[in-house]
């Protein structure tokens, strides 16, 4: 009998990260589609998640809600998730002592972004504590630790003793990302105007992405906002000379939200240097956005030749040319660098990861 891959799926009911609850349904399906042989793909579920992936064989259904499980998992209370492989698209796992060569036991975790070592401050202190307590747990128990870049892994091997059990798969924009037939009303819903640059980042890099807008002489519209931060961006906007009118700052957005308000943006500008994986920016190369980027390690591996990677202080010239005469060589560009990412790509790799353990 072939292998059995157990995935875990905490965020079914309880959304705690969008974009990771989006990642790790898309890559369950398509662990699915790429499955050897013989092997099969099982869940984990928290109480009263429903599985709605085509595909999956088996599904343990733990007797506590997310919230609960989070904590029990934390101190290391396991019971009732049984073993086999186990693979998590977060640190969401059941990270306990277990026999990988006589039980052929295997746990992996996924870490998408270190912002609770580099950027506590933007996470309440139980979210830092959650993964903090977690990522210990996984230097001790995990037989992997995946995350989406090489520079993320360099960083993260300076922050936790794991040695060789750190592995390089990166992620992919939400399977079916394409632009609405009703994207026009959607954007309207927003109430967008008519030309922009979309700006992604945290409050204390944005500076540079509204200098950019002002340049280029166009609207900004900023995603993932953290919640009350309007106030604080529209006077920040307004203090570099983008009149507050002309900034839109928007929080968490649906995915097809997001897809149509990329349908009419001049440029996509990425503003932080942080390791944390940019959804935004492969969202936007994916729909043939210009995209110029602050440089970073992890700007450098995703965007690579896709795009246009500045000090800070140079993104307002950069995205001036990007929204003008290299707008159509970026979208070229940008387009072509996003068919690097695909979930088929990652599962394909989540499958050999386990082989290979």
């Amino acid at each position: 009998m072939g292998a059995r891959l157990r995935v875990v799926l905490d965020q079914l009911t309880h959304v705690v990260d969008a974009d990771q609850a989006s990642a790790s349904a898309d890559l369950t399906a398509a662990l699915v589609k790429t499955a050897p042989s013989g092997c099969a793909v099982d869940a984990i579920v928290p109480a009263g998640a429903e599985v709605s992936i085509p595909g999956v064989s088996d599904v343990r259904r733990l007797s506590l809600a997310r919230r609960e499980l989070a904590a029990s998992w934390q101190l290391g209370i396991v019971a009732g998730a049984g073993g086999g492989l186990i693979h998590s698209a977060t640190l969401m796992a059941p990270l306990v002592r277990h026999d990988r060569v006589h039980d052929h036991d295997q746990t992996t975790v996924t870490l998408w972004d270190l912002h609770a070592w580099e950027a506590p401050d933007s996470l309440s202190k139980t979210t830092v504590a959650w993964q903090r307590g977690m990522l210990k747990r996984a230097a001790k128990h995990a037989d992997a630790v995946v995350v989406p870049s090489h520079a993320m892994a360099a960083r993260l091997a300076e922050i936790a003793k794991l040695r060789h059990r750190i592995r390089v798969i990166p992620g992919a924009a939400p399977s079916g990302f394409v632009v609405p037939l009703d994207a026009s009303a959607r954007r309207d819903a927003l109430s967008l105007p008519v030309g922009y640059v979309v700006l992604t980042g945290s409050p204390d890099t944005l500076e540079s992405g509204f200098r950019a807008a002002l340049a280029a002489g166009k609207d900004a519209v900023v995603l993932d906002a953290p919640e009350g931060a309007e106030p604080r961006l529209a006077e920040l906007a307004a203090s570099v000379g983008l009149p507050e009118a002309r900034a839109h700052i928007r929080g968490v957005l649906s995915v097809d939200d997001r897809a149509a308000v990329f349908a009419a943006a001049s440029a996509l500008v990425a503003t932080s240097p942080r390791t944390a994986w940019p959804w935004r920016v492969v969202e936007a190369m994916t729909l043939g956005v210009p995209v110029v980027a602050v440089d970073s390690g992890v700007h450098q591996d995703v965007i690579a030749d896709g795009g246009v990677l500045v000090d800070a202080s140079e993104v307002p010239d950069a995205v001036v040319d990007a929204v003008s005469g290299g707008a159509r060589r970026l979208s070229v560009l940008g387009a072509d660098r996003s068919r690097s990412f695909s979930w088929l790509g990652a599962a394909e790799r989540v499958w050999g990861l386990h082989a290979d353990l």
